[in-house]
Parts: structure tokens; C-alpha cells; sequence
């Protein structure tokens, strides 16, 4: 069965400013809370206005609604990236593959929340009794503490908990005890970005470099790696480094890392840098 549109599922236009959108919710949440409506169909609605409210109250979520519709929540769908292939290479342990098509992901990797925890978060928990609001802490940890995993201590009730935070743990992760839940802030980092289990960085080269071809060390997660320029690249190609990316929450595997090179133009030349330069240029017109 084809899922109903966002807005209609909350009775709103496009146009709604999230205010509107609250409102909305507000409303709808309250009609079909199954504590309340005791209708064979009231959980199901329930469930799609909290899922609905869940994506147009967030700016990105929205945004990418908007574009690309509910296959943008869609795993099936697929992801943004298309025609890698075109040339591979090895550096070690390492297997990479250039291509200068692609993009970001535009579907990234949402998942939706337990519908009762968003209502609890926006309603504060009261007046139902199937459902209790658990104590929440916040903790903040470095990008790479996320990616490795690591440790910190929270104080509940006078006693400390170790809470343990897995490798691949994101912006937004939570982890439940029975007592309480924590949620991460993770700090972004300087040179490494990440969408989902993907890795993304950028890597200067000078033209001569891109003409002419190279080898280069490129930073990893883990350490520098090796890589052979082709003569001739373009700006802004990619390089993927297959499972060189973030491990999965969940089960084993890693994402992948890729490597957008970028082309520096210098700013000054010397006298003799532009001669050379129009002679180039020259040779080339011929």
C-alpha cells in the first residue's frame, strides 16, 4: 500500500510554517492517541501523523520530502551517488575507485523515532498511562569518539552508570538503561564529514599535479593512505575507498570513505610562472 502524502496526512498545504505544523500535530496526536481512541485503525494514524510530523518539523527532512518524496525514506530507493566504476585502483589493503560524476546523497540515512517518544517529547507525558517519560541526559563526545566508540559516566539518583557509546554512534544516537536515556551531541570535525556510515573529505592538489598525475598520501580514519593521481583529472573527482568508512551501528560492515580532489589555482605567479603559462597556453591554441 502506497503511503499517504505528509501534508494530507496531517491536514496541512506545503506552504504550512511549523507552527502550523505543531498545531496540526498537536491536534491530530490527541484524536488518534490510542489510549484515547479506541478504534481498530487509531494506532495505524497514529503512527503515520507522528512519522509525518516527524520529517516536515525537521528543516533537512523536509527539504529532502519535498524533493524526492517518500523514496528519499525509502532504503529500497537507493542512494544519490551513481556511475563509480569508471577506473580502480589498490593501495595496499586498500581498494578505491575514481569517478567525476555523483554528488552527496540527497536520501541520507533517516531513521524514525519510536512514535510514542515524539509525542511524549512534544506533549511532556502527561494524562496517559500506557506510556512514561524516562529521564533524559545529553552527552557531548568528539567525531572521533563516535567513530571509535568510547566512554563516559553519568550520576542517576546519586549513583554512577558507565555508559558505554558503541563505534559508528552519530549525531542524535540514543541509548537506553532502564532507569534512563541518553542522547549524543557529537562535535563535527575540521576535515572529515559523514552521511549515515560514509565518510566524506576533501583533498587539495595543484594543477600540475592534476595534469601531469601523481602519487599523494590522503588522510584516513585510520591512517594516511597512498593513492595515484591520474594525469589529466578534473576538478572535484572522486575517489571512493570501499569500507574505509564509518563502521555500522548495527551488524558488521563499514561505509565507505570518498575523496573529492580539489584543484588549487594559485593566487600570484611569478614573472616567470606567467611566462611559462602563456606559452602553454600558446602551444595549446596551436
Amino acid at each position: 500500500m502506497s503511503k499517504r502524502d505528509y501534508y494530507e496526512a496531517l491536514g496541512v498545504v506545503k506552504t504550512a510554517s511549523a507552527e502550523e505544523l505543531k498545531k496540526a500535530y498537536r491536534k491530530k496526536a490527541l484524536e488518534y492517541h490510542p489510549d484515547r481512541n479506541k478504534d481498530k485503525d487509531a494506532d495505524v494514524k497514529f503512527k503515520e501523523i507522528n512519522e509525518a510530523y516527524e520529517v516536515l518539523s525537521d528543516a533537512q527532512k523536509r527539504k529532502t520530502y519535498d524533493q524526492f518524496g517518500h523514496a528519499a525514506f525509502d532504503p529500497s530507493s537507493g542512494g544519490g551517488f551513481g556511475g563509480f566504476g569508471q577506473q580502480s585502483g589498490r593501495s595496499g589493503p586498500f581498494t578505491y575507485t575514481y569517478t567525476s560524476a555523483g554528488g552527496a546523497n540527497p536520501f541520507g540515512n533517516f531513521d524514525f523515532s519510536d512514535p510514542f517518544e515524539i509525542f511524549e517529547s512534544f506533549f511532556g507525558g502527561g494524562g496517559f498511562a500506557t506510556h512514561q517519560v524516562k529521564p533524559r541526559y545529553s552527552l557531548t563526545i568528539d567525531f572521533m569518539e563516535a567513530v571509535n566508540g568510547t566512554q563516559r559516566t553519568i550520576v542517576h539518583q546519586g549513583k554512577s552508570h558507565t555508559v558505554n557509546i558503541p563505534a559508528g554512534a552519530d549525531d542524535g544516537t540514543r541509548i537506553r538503561f532502564s532507569e534512563f536515556d541518553v542522547s549524543l551531541d557529537v562535535k563535527p570535525h575540521s576535515e572529515f564529514k559523514r552521511d549515515g556510515y560514509d565518510m566524506f573529505s576533501n583533498y587539495e592538489i595543484s594543477f600540475a599535479t592534476a595534469a601531469l598525475g601523481d602519487t599523494i598520501e590522503v588522510p584516513t580514519l585510520n591512517k594516511p593512505v597512498k593513492l595515484k593521481v591520474r594525469p589529466g583529472t578534473q576538478p572535484n573527482t572522486m575517489i571512493r575507498l570501499k569500507d574505509q568508512g564509518i563502521k555500522h551501528l548495527r551488524g558488521g560492515g563499514r561505509g565507505d570513505h570518498y575523496i573529492r580532489l580539489i584543484v588549487t589555482i594559485p593566487t600570484s605567479l611569478s614573472r616567470e610562472q606567467k611566462n611559462l603559462l602563456k606559452e602553454y597556453d600558446r602551444i595549446s591554441g596551436e
